[in-house]
């Protein structure tokens, strides 16, 4: 039966059609917010997948190119792979909703997002995550929502709920909050440098916005979601739990567990796993659980004595930093390089400039932001984990935290008027123990330092961890969690800024929502921790930006000419300006407002071929002097060239103070002269001297 349910959500209608469409899937929500349309979607296997030990949960947000009125682009006029901006929402949606899923359940769910029409003023990233709560919500698939989404700007100190296109891209903050109906259960913003005291508020603007959604959500519940089927259980016997601790007391598997050398810790492992192996070689069933129970009894160990004893794995005080080490310049002819190493997790920055031309066109849903001037990309290959698999080139998880960082740094980057360069910073992963995307913003700041780009502050992160018992107040914060602690707590919160406030959120937990006493924690004990890393690990090996770019980096002369005068600089079909680059290997970028930027490694050159744009640029006035070369002589004078497409003829009684009777006798072709403009002369052409020119 088709029903529609609607909303008035941050001053703009949301409405949701139930039963209309796409009556096969196991729910599916039928979204409009303004004019913005997304079919949300939510299918379940009928059986568990066999072999595995973890929830298969796929997210999908598709964006289509005539939701904006586009042809793709490319030779199949058809949508390729998913975007980056596609892949970052399918993990935004994602991340509030797995930890509501049942921990045992092993069928496959898939969550789609269909974009289907796109209103500037109501976003389709938004629309897509309270559908797919809500399609969910109402299934049949075991799940315990519903949650809600909100997102927020600020403009001029004030909060914006649920801002469009236009004013998010003016914003200060871009923060999207998921919460169920009693606790915060996801965060993910970028910032400009916004306090601490100000983001918590406005988590929790969004946090009260939710619960109204949730309400709404709870309504479309009650009178369409379906009863929640029965699914196999796929939890760990409580026979095989009691015969491993038998084998393998509590106090065997902490001395195990508790190390700071991870392979040493993996080699403990292996070795209990192979003698339970052993012993339950007669028993299959058994034997294939081995694995997760192992697995389980650690997360056990290591949750009891971080919480009751406050004791961590590596021997750390709950607010300890792991041994931290900064170098820049480590790799040769690169534009900048830096590494940072936190324990076990090492990564190694390279900063690569380039002129703006050079930035990456963007071909999407939202038409005010169309490139991208900085870039950070992030790589993750198995020898970091000491694992062998082939690279299949950037994953859901890479492109997520090249985005992080990259988030983190763009507050404090320069203007393009400032330092009119593009900027590719790569972040290479040489080992990981925990928190890879922090040590990233870590290093990619010390790089870009290193490269000469003059940022406007330092910016370092930080990761914090929490592990829960019973109660909501029986809690434990770490700082600076390693892998470990990631795999078995409930918590990795990661937050980056400068001295002056934050620039990055993202927490992801495995627990049902925070309570605001553990978001205020976190956000404050990462503030302490990434002031102490800049402190004393950034700062003494990069204390500022330096003051000029690299030997190996291009260098940019930057000039305005009168925007009339962009076409004599680009000539018919772009003969000029590819002439002036062939003369000098230079590169040139032109704006539309007349805004020029000469590129180049050699500075002499580089003034050639601005000297040369300059020349076009300017009309002849009476006095202008000029720097030509004889390109042709006739009888009756000398042609010059100024510029590639701007030339003038010295007449033979302009060349010499003396009488000469041949032009040759004088210029030879090739030669460079000194000229001044006379102005128009009496038939109105202009005139040009040799003569006339004051020593």
């Amino acid at each position: 039966m088709y029903k529609s349910f609607t909303m008035e959500l941050a001053g703009r209608t949301l409405t949701v059609d139930v039963g209309r469409v796409a009556k096969q899937a196991n729910g599916a929500a039928f979204m409009h917010y303004g004019d913005t349309v997304v079919l949300s979607t939510a299918t379940a296997s009928e059986k568990p997948r066999e072999g595995i030990d973890f929830f298969p949960l796929s997210v999908e947000y598709e964006e289509k190119m005539y939701a904006v009125g586009k042809i793709p682009g490319g030779f199949n006029k058809r949508e390729g792979k998913a975007s980056e901006n596609a892949v970052l929402t399918s993990r935004v949606i994602d991340r509030p909703m797995r930890p509501l899923f049942p921990k045992d359940y092993r069928n496959d769910v898939t969550l789609n997002n269909l974009v289907m029409s796109v209103d500037p003023e109501c976003s389709p990233e938004l629309t897509a995550m309270l559908g797919s709560a809500i399609a969910t919500a109402i299934s049949d698939i075991p799940f315990d929502g519903p949650c809600a989404t909100t997102q927020v700007g600020m403009i001029e100190g004030e909060f914006i709920i649920n801002p469009s296109q236009m004013q998010m891209k003016e914003s200060d903050l871009k923060l999207t909050v998921a919460s169920t109906k009693e606790k915060v259960i996801m965060i993910e913003a970028g910032a400009n440098e916004i306090p601490e005291d100000t983001m918590i508020e406005a988590i929790y603007k969004a946090h009260e916005v939710n619960q109204q959604v949730i309400t709404f959500i709870e309504e479309i519940v009650a009178e369409c979601g379906k009863a929640k089927h029965e699914y196999t259980s796929c939890a760990i016997p409580e026979g095989l739990f009691a015969a491993i601790k038998e084998m393998v007391p509590p106090e065997e598997m902490e001395k195990a567990v508790f190390t700071d050398d991870k392979q040493v810790r993996e080699e403990n492992i292996r070795k209990i796993k192979e003698e339970l192996e052993e012993k339950f070689a007669d028993n299959e069933e058994w034997l294939g659980l081995i694995d997760e129970a192992v697995y389980q009894y650690q997360k056990k160990t290591v949750r009891k004595m971080i919480l009751k004893d406050h004791k961590r794995p590596d021997g750390r005080e709950l607010t300890e930093i792991r041994p931290l080490a900064a170098e820049v310049d480590i790799i040769p002819r690169v534009h900048g390089s830096a590494m940072f190493t936190r324990g076990q997790t090492q990564i190694c920055n390279v900063t690569t400039l380039a002129p703006l031309s050079e930035a990456q066109k963007l071909d999407g849903l939202d038409e005010c932001e169309t490139e991208k001037r900085y870039m950070h990309h992030y790589n993750f290959p198995s020898y970091s984990v000491g694992e062998t698999k082939p690279s299949r080139g950037p994953g859901r998880r890479e492109i997520g935290h090249g985005a992080l960082a990259e988030r983190a740094l763009i507050p404090v980057l320069p203007s393009e008027e400032e330092f009119p360069y593009a900027i590719r910073s790569v972040s290479e992963t040489f080992e990981s123990n925990g928190s890879t995307s922090m040590a990233s913003t870590c290093a990619s700041c010390m790089s870009l330092m290193a490269a000469g780009v003059p940022l406007k502050k330092m910016v370092a992160g930080i990761s914090c961890g929490l592990v829960t018992g019973d109660t909501d107040e029986d809690y434990v914060l770490l700082t600076d969690i390693q892998g470990l602690e990631d795999f078995f707590g409930d918590m990795d919160f990661k937050v980056t800024g400068t001295d002056a406030g934050i620039t990055a959120i993202q927490m992801d937990i495995k627990i049902h929502g925070l309570t605001r006493p553990i978001v205020e924690g976190a956000i404050r004990r990462c503030r302490e921790a990434r002031m102490f890393i800049m402190e004393t690990c950034m700062k003494p090996a990069i204390s500022e930006p330096r003051k000029e770019v690299g030997k190996y980096a291009p260098k940019i002369i930057q000039l305005q000419i009168d925007p009339s005068k962009i076409g004599d600089v680009v000539g018919q079909r772009g003969k000029t300006i590819n002439e002036i680059i062939d003369r000098t290997g230079v590169k040139i970028d032109i704006t539309d407002d007349g805004f020029v930027s000469v590129c180049g490694v050699d500075q002499d050159k580089m003034k050639e071929a601005a000297e040369m744009i300059r020349v076009i640029a300017t009309d002849f006035e009476e006095g202008l002097v000029l720097t030509g070369k004889v390109i042709s002589i006739k009888e009756f004078g000398a042609f010059l060239e100024f510029a590639p497409g701007k030339e003038g003829m010295v007449h033979i009684s302009k060349i010499s103070k003396d009488r000469i009777n041949h032009v040759e006798d004088v210029l030879a072709l090739g030669d460079v002269v000194k000229v001044v403009c006379l102005g128009k002369d009496k038939m109105g052409r202009i005139s040009f001297s040799m003569k006339d020119v004051e020593a």
